[in-house]
């Protein structure tokens, strides 16, 4: 397993979108990915922002953006969030009533060039995805139920972590495994013992006095 993951700090626990900005800027260089959750009511009891604040801050900074969909029926704002400099957009299996949707939605982000994640609520078993994620360059495991930051990691996600990870190595797959949801400094290593590429911080990161130090602490390289 890798020692180190990836990070991907969340825009989640900030409200006001000029600081969302402020917040890009300074995480690059620190952060490998500005995670960038994007709810609309319709899917979570929440709702932030979209494709437009996703444009402001690609021309604002130079950090990744791993897009984040929480919405339901998202394909015809699709081509919306790749124009807006979306690297990486994932969508949630849930929200597709038509799963040929899904699999349509898959194969035109990575036909723009665009990494294709897919995403499943906690409650949602594994087995539901696991023909879709051959066509995946990610998948995102939720620790916490989404639409709420500064939840803890529900305790069975690990368990969940090691089954999309012995997936991957029996089936010669190379998706990335990213987790969401309780990431700290006192999970990262067992996360990224067992097989998670890339972890999603929020509030740790964001609430943190040196932030620098914080994602250190969750590269393990404090």
């Amino acid at each position: 397993m890798r020692k180190s993951a990836d990070i991907s700090v969340s825009t989640d626990p900030i409200s006001d979108y000029q600081n969302i900005v402020e917040y890009a800027k300074q995480m690059q260089g620190l952060a490998e990915f500005l995670h960038c959750d994007v709810m609309n009511e319709n899917f979570v009891q929440k709702n932030n922002y979209d494709y437009g604040l996703i444009k402001t801050i690609n021309r604002n900074s130079i950090i990744m953006l791993d897009v984040h969909l929480m919405v339901n029926e998202p394909t015809d704002e699709i081509v919306k969030y790749i124009e807006a400099g979306a690297n990486i957009i994932t969508v949630h299996y849930e929200a597709f009533e038509n799963k040929q949707d899904l699999v349509n939605v898959i194969k035109f982000v990575k036909q723009n060039g665009v990494l294709a994640g897919i995403s499943l609520k906690p409650s949602t078993p594994f087995k539901d995805i696991r023909s879709f994620v051959f066509n995946c360059d990610l998948v995102l495991i939720m620790g916490v139920e989404p639409g709420a930051s500064g939840q803890e990691t529900i305790e069975e996600m690990y368990d969940r972590v090691r089954e999309v990870e012995t997936f991957r190595t029996e089936n010669n797959l190379n998706f990335k495994i990213e987790f969401d949801g309780g990431v700290n400094a006192q999970n990262a290593k067992r996360l990224t013992e067992l097989g998670v590429d890339i972890l999603v911080s929020g509030n740790y990161v964001y609430s943190a006095k040196n932030r620098k130090d914080a994602i250190n602490k969750l590269k393990c390289q404090d």
